[in-house]
């Protein structure tokens, strides 16, 4: 969906126009879409871009919303462009400071490329995502129009792998017997450890025993 303003049609050709563009995606891949604001040197608003992508990418909806903005410019006469994205992936794949790895997305660079060497000017610079608020809001509105059609994530298929079987666990030794109570008023000498007395020579005393304890 494209929103023309009538500014549109007064600025003079020859200076640069500015595009804040944003692309997202539910799922990743799940329903996407992009949406672009494209303003005058004086910060008036040229036009609303923004347009529902069926289930793709993340990444493949930032190049869809730059691609919209350049095609915006080249349609309009505007032969000067300023863009802005959060995207850094994107932004620096253009700027050829990152390769471009994807078979997905090497497609949609190469466009970018070619929409690009016909302008006279162009730049791309990275944003925030608060920077790039009203942007942000057309892609969501996009992808709300879309899944409103129908166009909601798909079930997907979850893979159920069996884990293998822990081993077995070793039976424990029997426990050594403890050695008989001692009886009542009998000496015994211990270790404390982490605030706990451990008695020494196997000694064991029954519950509810109260002890006196002599720090030696």
């Amino acid at each position: 969906m494209s929103t023309l303003f009538p500014d549109a049609r007064s600025t003079a050709k020859q200076d640069w126009i500015h595009a804040h563009c944003d692309g997202g995606s539910r799922g990743n891949p799940g329903p996407s879409g992009f949406g672009a604001l494209v303003t005058d040197a004086q910060g008036k608003t040229l036009a609303e871009l923004s347009e529902f992508l069926g289930i793709r990418t993340n990444n493949f909806a930032e190049y869809s919303g730059l691609l919209a903005c350049l095609d915006y410019a080249l349609k309009n006469g505007h032969s000067r462009l300023k863009v802005v994205s959060d995207s850094e992936l994107m932004v620096k794949q253009i700027q050829g400071k990152y390769k471009v790895n994807s078979p997905d997305l090497k497609p949609l660079w190469q466009e970018a490329r070619n929409r690009i060497a016909k302008l006279d000017a162009f730049e791309i610079s990275h944003a925030l995502r608060h920077k790039n608020k009203e942007a942000d809001a057309l892609a969501n509105q996009a992808m709300d129009r879309g899944m409103k059609r129908g166009g909601s994530t798909p079930a997907l298929s979850t893979k159920v792998e069996s884990l293998p079987l822990r081993p077995p666990i070793a039976a424990s030794p029997a426990p050594r017997p403890a050695s008989p109570a001692p009886s009542s008023g009998a000496m015994l000498r211990g270790l404390t450890k982490d605030g706990v007395v451990h008695l020494l020579g196997n000694a064991s005393l029954p519950d509810g025993v109260f002890v006196k304890i002599i720090r030696e």
